[in-house]
């Protein structure tokens, strides 16, 4: 008997052969629709919640009242041990989800890179309203120098990023610059380590410890309620034109899905290089299979994944143990921003997604 793989708000379901019919996609879809926002896979790799806990109400923690913290603070990095002499007051936000932490621990960034393209104040759902001004929108993997000049800044937040050293040396000419953490090259900076740095940075370690012990009960909530959960295999892929691809350990999303106790696919980690994926040809597809699989389109459309005779042929995707995302709905974009704020975000609504799809399709 073949399954459809569940379809997330915004997501198609693939079949082999056949489908179900459009009327069990729509029950579905709306039962999952009010409660469920969840993540999603995107180009850089890398490893776009809200801040306080789990409950993902989106503010929280990031409109807290900050204090002046305590300085001189230093902070190790890649690049040598970087000391901040007094309180910034002109901080510039450029890594992956740097601008979600510094707002998280109640600062405002003048300038910050749209990473996952939200536009407006370039931040996501969860983030929403923490701005008192908006600020100036610097580019993500070529950053307008000149541009970050005229700005002035204090202090330029690189945490989670490439790790190139031409960045942080032109960066560090104009203002000091807390780069990435030793091992942190190609956005490899977790949420932890990013906001243990951030926090660091910024004179305030000990808002960063209460912010990431918030994110763990929640983590520990979810494992509680799903034991089915734990030691299941999990692959987490994406497609883009180029073809398919799997995520090893070491990244935001694989670590999230590890920490609710499920497993990374061993057949993917067993290939793993220092780059957080590896390529995955067609005429090895079904190395993606695992008890659940999540993937996602980056640059094309869900149904060139749904309507694909050689993914349909996976195991997990005939048995219904498979979703396939999309960011219609900003579900992925929490997952692939794996910030402080987004994770509790992703935290609370995929947990009732994963029982669903480790059950077939048919909780």
């Amino acid at each position: 008997m073949h399954h459809a793989a569940i379809a997330v708000p915004g997501t198609r379901a693939a079949t082999r052969r056949t489908r179900r019919p459009l009327r069990r996609l729509t029950r579905l879809t709306a039962a999952l629709a009010a409660p469920m926002l969840f993540l999603s896979l995107t180009a850089c790799g890398s490893d776009t919640g809200s801040s306080d806990s789990a409950d993902g109400d989106g503010g929280g923690s990031g409109a807290s009242e900050n204090t002046d913290g305590a300085f001189p603070a230093t902070v190790q990095t890649k690049f040598g041990k970087i000391t901040i002499e007094e309180k910034p007051q002109r901080i510039l936000a450029l890594g992956w989800g740097d601008a979600e932490t510094v707002l998280a621990l109640g600062e405002q960034p003048i300038g910050a890179s749209d990473w996952l393209a939200f536009g407006g104040d370039g931040v996501g759902p969860w983030a929403e309203g923490l701005y008192d001004e908006s600020p100036e929108i610097i580019g993500t993997l070529e950053p307008e120098f000149e541009k970050i000049a005229e700005l002035d800044p204090d202090l330029i937040i690189d945490v989670k990023s490439s790790g190139a050293q031409e960045r942080y040396d032109t960066l560090s000419k104009i203002a000091t610059t807390v780069g990435v953490p030793e091992g942190g090259d190609n956005y490899l900076t977790s949420h932890r380590t990013q906001t243990e740095m951030i926090s660091a940075a910024l004179g305030i370690p000990e808002k960063g410890e209460e912010l990431l012990a918030e994110v763990e009960a929640g983590f520990q909530a979810v494992v509680e309620e799903h034991p089915e959960f734990e030691g299941k295999s999990v692959t987490v892929g994406s497609r883009t034109s180029n073809g398919y691809g799997a995520y090893v350990r070491g990244t935001g999303r694989v670590d999230f899905v590890e920490r609710l106790g499920l497993v990374n696919n061993e057949q993917v980690q067993e290939q793993a290089t220092d780059d957080f994926s590896i390529e995955v040809s067609r005429e090895n597809l079904t190395m993606l299979d695992a008890d659940l699989l999540i993937i996602a389109p980056i640059g094309i459309e869900a149904d060139e994944i749904a309507e694909d005779p050689l993914f349909q042929a996976i195991p997990a995707v005939e048995d219904g143990r498979s979703l396939i995302l999309d960011s219609t709905d900003g579900i992925s974009t929490a997952f692939a921003t794996e910030s402080i704020l987004s994770v509790p975000f992703a935290l609370e609504k995929v947990a009732p997604l994963f029982a669903e799809a480790l059950n077939g399709g048919s909780e």
